[in-house]
C-alpha cells in the first residue's frame, strides 16, 4: 500500500498593517441597551416527587422517563417552563421578571405538593428547628 503524500499548506502572509493596530484605527462603539428576555432559575423542593402520577393527573406536565428523567411542566400564566426531577430539584426558564419567577414557583409548589412521596429526614429536622 502506498503512503499518501502529505498535502502542502500555504502559509498566510501577515499584512504589516494588521499586526499592530494604532489607537486611531479603533472605532467608538456605544454600549447597546439591555433587555432581559429570559431568566433561568434552579430550585430545590427538598422532597421526593411522584412524577408519574403528577403527569397522569396534571395536563400541563409531560413525563417520558424512557427519553428524559425529568418531567416538563408548562405553566401558561405567567408563561414559563419547569423541568422537574424526582429528587425535587427543578429548573425554571422562560419568565423575564423575578416577580414572574416567584409566581411560577409558588404555583408549581402548590400543584406538586400533592405528589410528594417523601421529605428526607434532614429536611424535617431543619423545619423543626425553624418552628
Amino acid at each position: 500500500m502506498d503512503d499518501p503524500k502529505p498535502k502542502k499548506v500555504k502559509e498566510k502572509k501577515s499584512s504589516q498593517n494588521s499586526s499592530k493596530l494604532k489607537e486611531e484605527d479603533y472605532k467608538e462603539v456605544k454600549v447597546p441597551p439591555v433587555k432581559i428576555q429570559n431568566i433561568v432559575v434552579s430550585a430545590d423542593l427538598h422532597a421526593v416527587i411522584d412524577l408519574f402520577n403528577l403527569s397522569q393527573d396534571v395536563e400541563e406536565v409531560d413525563y417520558e422517563p424512557e427519553q428524559f428523567p425529568g418531567a416538563i411542566f408548562k405553566v401558561s400564566n405567567p408563561k414559563a417552563v419547569l423541568i422537574l426531577f424526582k429528587n425535587g430539584k427543578m429548573i425554571c426558564t422562560g419568565a423575564n421578571t423575578e416577580a414572574d419567577i416567584k409566581k411560577v414557583l409558588e404555583y408549581a409548589a402548590k400543584v406538586i405538593s400533592k405528589y410528594v412521596l417523601e421529605v428526607p429526614e434532614e429536611n424535617k429536622d431543619e423545619k423543626a428547628k425553624k418552628n
